[in-house]
């Protein structure tokens, strides 16, 4: 597939979020390789068979709180105390007329008890329990498979796992779990104009910033990730280091060099020894963005500008990733906020403006600029909390209007 043709020229309409998303949702095959993990290894990584319990949760009947517990057939207002059932060491045996045992939270329940009462509301005078006299009989007590029965789906293959589901799993005895193999993943930064920090800052050059941003971005424990540094703006050296990480990596991701000046030479370098899927997008910040493969890796050239890679990543990288992983993915909530500053904007793109998202007493949510809304400009985007999402057709957002907003992802 050559670039010209399936990329959308200026001449053409871009396509637009939505359309890149799905054009790279349909282009991406989820990885079918799996490992076998230690439960204490398996937080946020991507369950690759559903899973199913062995036992009943609870396994027993026991007590949601501390107090005593009697058999309601046989309960009576005056009760005597005839031993202790204790979190991991039951009372063995059956309760008589008259009977009740002291009990605590998540102790066994005696065979034939099916009620608890708080210690608080009970008088005792030694092995004697007087219960109030509007007691409520067969309450506090955790039955058997009231959370989980046997054979019930505990988690869901695609599901990324939470600390949650790791309690989960424990609780049910289940030691490890089969997981889909983590994703590898190179980034690199393109430039002659780049330096690595603590080096000095001649005239013209920048510290790389986009290589920072992306390692942060990548933080997941279902990606192992490899920093490949600075490409220099050398057609023949991108060539030579992309074809090179194809053999090694699932993916790679550039910032810069998928523009169209003279030292932009992504796009090229796709066209030659790559599948283009697309290059560039109707979305602000972010438009030279290009998808394709190089073999069977997965390409993503994202911006130069700081702010629009990390805005591409959280609006189509994520996504992407989360399709490869074979993760069952969620879009970001989208909500309605008051909109508390004017908002410039032209026709044309989708934006994603950087804004703080507060919550007045009343519970009215209302939304500001961060201010300059350039997509070099980092001081603006790490004052924000959100994206401020503006519809192609929009052209600008007056005080008290509503617009729609996305939290960032913590």
């Amino acid at each position: 597939m050559t670039l010209e043709s399936c990329v959308t020229t200026e001449k053409k309409p871009l396509l637009t979020v939505k359309q890149a998303k799905q054009r790279i949702h349909e282009a991406i095959l989820p990885l079918l390789e799996t490992e076998i993990v230690p439960l204490k290894n398996a937080f946020g990584r991507v369950l690759a068979k559903t899973v199913f319990s062995s036992i009943d949760l609870p396994v027993a009947r026991n007590a949601a709180m501390d107090g005593y517990a009697f058999a309601s057939e046989m309960f009576a207002e005056k009760l005597t105390c005839v031993g202790t059932s204790w979190a991991g060491k039951p009372f063995i045996g059956e309760l008589k007329t008259g009977e009740c045992v002291r009990i605590f939270t998540g102790a066994v329940l005696p065979i034939n008890a099916d009620s608890v009462v708080m210690q608080e509301h009970v008088t005792v005078d030694g092995l004697q329990i007087t219960f109030p006299a509007d007691v409520k009989l067969k309450k506090n007590v955790r039955e058997i498979g009231e959370d989980v029965k046997v054979d019930d789906i505990l988690c869901e293959a695609g599901k990324t796992l939470s600390a949650i589901d790791l309690g989960l799993f424990a609780s049910a005895g289940i030691e490890n779990l089969s997981v889909i193999r983590k994703l590898k993943i190179a980034y690199f930064s393109t430039g002659d104009e780049l330096v690595g920090l603590g080096q000095p800052l001649a005239i013209g050059k920048i510290y790389d910033s986009n290589r920072y941003s992306l390692h942060g971005l990548l933080q997941n424990p279902s990606l192992d990730i490899f920093d490949g540094g600075v490409i220099a703006d050398d057609k023949a050296l991108l060539k030579n280091t992309l074809l090179q990480a194809a053999n090694d990596f699932d993916v790679i991701i550039t910032t810069g060099g998928a523009s169209v000046g003279e030292a932009d030479f992504v796009k090229e370098v796709l066209d030659e020894c790559g599948e283009v899927n697309f290059w560039k997008i109707a979305m602000k910040p972010g438009k030279p963005l290009a998808f394709g493969k190089i073999g069977g890796c997965y390409f993503l050239g994202l911006p130069g500008n700081p702010v629009a890679v990390t805005t591409t990543f959280d609006v189509i990288v994520k996504p992407a990733l989360a399709r490869l992983s074979g993760a069952n993915f969620a879009e970001s909530f989208e909500f309605l906020a008051i909109c508390a500053s004017e908002l410039k904007k032209s026709r044309g793109r989708q934006e994603f403006q950087r804004g703080i998202l507060t919550q007045t007493k009343t519970g009215e949510l209302h939304v500001i600029s961060t201010g300059n809304q350039g997509s070099h400009i980092l001081s603006t985007a790490s004052r924000a909390n959100c994206y401020i999402v503006l519809p192609p057709d929009c052209a600008g957002v007056q005080q008290g209007e509503m617009v729609s907003v996305i939290l960032f992802s913590s």
